[in-house]
């Protein structure tokens, strides 16, 4: 008798740009730009916090982080953000949530203050 094993769903949650704003508007809501810095710096979405997700030190920025708070990340297209998503579930980050098609399908200005 064989044991086929489904493949896991992530853990995290895609979002439309419709869901994902109302969703960072939450009080508690942690928003992460994980995009590099330069990218951050040329306009990110109001309130966002940088961290790298190629950067050696992601996971110690990460570490510093309260898991139990709601984490909304995104990046240009999705793929980093998703990516992160993933180092977030699996770091104990219980609420993670992943903005389908980053920045570049985001409907509201980016802000670069």
């Amino acid at each position: 008798m064989f044991n086929f094993l489904k493949a896991a769903a992530p853990a995290y949650h895609n979002l439309t740009p419709a869901q994902f704003g109302p969703a960072v508007r939450k009080p508690g809501a942690v928003l992460l730009d994980v995009r590099r810095p330069d990218e951050f710096a040329q306009g990110h979405l109001p309130g966002a916090v940088n961290l790298d997700v190629t950067a050696p030190d992601f996971a110690r920025r990460v570490a510093a982080l309260d898991p139990a708070n709601p984490t909304y990340v995104y990046c240009r297209s999705g793929a980093r953000s998703a990516q992160a998503a993933k180092q977030l579930t699996a770091a104990g980050f219980a609420h993670v949530s992943n903005l389908l098609g980053g920045v570049l399908d985001w409907p509201e200005p980016l802000t670069t203050t």
